[in-house]
């Protein structure tokens, strides 16, 4: 069954014809992904990738059913793009764009607020269900069909991640980028029951990194209602107070904002913490079989 996306969905690419778009939008056909369509305002009717392009995605649901979109669109009107998306009524957006202003996400998940739309980032990698769809711009053959769900907030430690688990022979059910933002639709609690009420699903591994809360929260989740084993890791485990590493959330603003609080909080919990992302996969590996 896997989470968010699967052979039966339906993609639309919001960004369609700019260049961003094309290339991710190629990808994706040629993972096997269902792209349906377009959007890019202004070439309503023409094709792209033998595709139909339409100038609003209610004009692109109306027409093709889709039920996904995957936004490539520049930060200043990707705020616009997400709420589009939602009152166009679809289930799932997963918005690639990075370096959209605060204010605008806030004005974007205020709107998707008591809506059925899930937002996925923004600032991510994506979703991919390995072998039957991909959502997103991380390289698909890293991700064999398995057993493993994944929750990170880093695109490459996604892939690293799928990466040792299919060398350790397990394989991925599905992963999700959450986003590296401060303001992203769905977080890492979120994500994670998702994978523990997944039937197809047998071992989750979550990837988080420095600053905010919600790997605390999503440890203390697992410790209450854990059904499957988890197997952690925090990224910035060096990083000075104070310093932004990489993403926008990723800031240290206080004692439990570190790697070390975060880690030692997981253990906690019961996760299975590893201090080195090259031991995700031998770790779950190990796990997975008590």
């Amino acid at each position: 069954m896997a989470i968010l996306v699967n052979k039966s969905s339906k993609i639309i690419v919001q960004g369609f014809t700019g260049t961003e778009g094309s290339f991710h939008a190629t990808q994706m056909i040629e993972y096997g992904t269902q792209v349906v369509g377009g959007v890019t305002p202004g070439k309503g009717g023409s094709k792209h990738l033998d595709r139909p392009v339409f100038n609003t995605v209610a004009d692109a649901v109306k027409s093709t059913g889709a039920n996904v979109s995957i936004i490539f669109v520049p930060p200043a009107f990707a705020s616009d793009a997400i709420m589009e998306a939602t009152e166009a009524g679809l289930e799932l957006v997963v918005c690639i764009t990075e370096g959209i202003p605060v204010q605008d996400m806030v004005k974007a998940r205020n709107y998707l607020s008591g809506k059925p739309t899930r937002l996925i980032g923004p600032n991510c990698p994506g979703v991919i269900t390995a072998g039957e769809c991909k959502v997103g711009i991380m390289p698909g053959f890293v991700f064999k069909k398995g057993k493993i769900g994944i929750v990170s907030k880093s695109g490459t430690l996604t892939y690293e991640a799928a990466d040792q688990v299919a060398k350790a022979g397990l394989g991925i059910s599905t992963a999700v980028g959450i986003g590296g933002d401060p303001i992203i639709g769905t977080p890492t609690k979120e994500a994670v029951e998702l994978l523990m009420n997944d039937p197809e699903t047998e071992g989750i591994v979550m990837i988080g990194e420095i600053g905010g809360s919600m790997e605390a929260e999503a440890a203390q989740w697992i410790k209450q209602n854990s059904k499957k084993p988890v197997v952690g890791f925090i990224a910035g485990q060096t990083a000075p107070p104070g310093r932004r590493m990489g993403h926008a959330g990723a800031i240290i603003g206080g004692a439990d904002d570190t790697a070390a609080a975060k880690m030692k909080i997981m253990a906690a919990c019961g996760i299975h913490v590893v201090q080195s992302p090259a031991d995700i996969g031998a770790t779950m590996a190990k796990v997975i079989k008590k």
